[in-house]
C-alpha cells in the first residue's frame, strides 16, 4: 500500500514544476495585457465596470486555454514555456487587430458598454481556442 502512494505522488514534483511555470506565464499575461491596454482594466474592474470585467475575463480565458493545450502536449518545461509565450503573443496580437477594427474599443470599455466587451472576450475566446487546437499537431 505505502508503494502505491509513492507510485501515485511520483507526479507532484511535475505538477507542481508545471503549475507554477502556468502561474508565471498566466501573471505576465495580465501585466502586458494590461501595460498594452490603453483603459485600465484592475480600476475600471474595481469601480464596478462591467465591460472591463468581460472583455479582461475572456482575454484572460483565452490565453488559459492554448496554455493548458501547451502544458498537456509539451514535451519538456521548456517547450511548455515556448509555447505559452506563443499564446501570450497570439492573445495581445488579437487585441491589436481587434483595435484597428474598432479604434474606439478602448474608451467603450471605459464606459462600460458590454456589446464592445462581449466582441472583444468572444474574439478572444475564439482566438484561444483556435490555438489551443493548433498547438496539437
Amino acid at each position: 500500500m505505502f508503494s502505491q502512494l509513492l507510485g501515485s505522488l511520483s507526479g507532484v514534483l511535475p505538477f507542481i514544476a508545471y503549475f507554477l511555470l502556468a502561474m508565471g506565464l498566466l501573471a505576465i499575461f495580465v501585466r502586458l495585457y494590461t501595460w498594452l491596454t490603453p483603459h485600465h482594466e484592475f480600476a475600471l474592474i474595481r469601480a464596478g465596470n462591467p465591460a472591463a470585467a468581460t472583455a479582461f475575463g475572456g482575454a484572460l480565458i483565452g490565453f488559459a486555454l492554448p496554455l493548458s493545450s501547451a502544458i498537456s502536449h509539451s514535451l519538456s518545461l521548456i517547450d511548455c514555456a515556448i509555447w505559452g509565450a506563443i499564446a501570450l503573443l497570439v492573445q495581445v496580437a488579437a487585441f491589436r487587430v481587434m483595435r484597428l477594427w474598432l479604434t474606439d474599443l478602448s474608451e467603450r470599455i471605459s464606459r462600460g458598454e458590454m456589446a464592445c466587451a462581449i466582441l472583444l472576450a468572444s474574439t478572444a475566446l475564439s482566438v484561444g481556442l483556435l490555438n489551443a487546437a493548433c498547438m496539437t499537431y
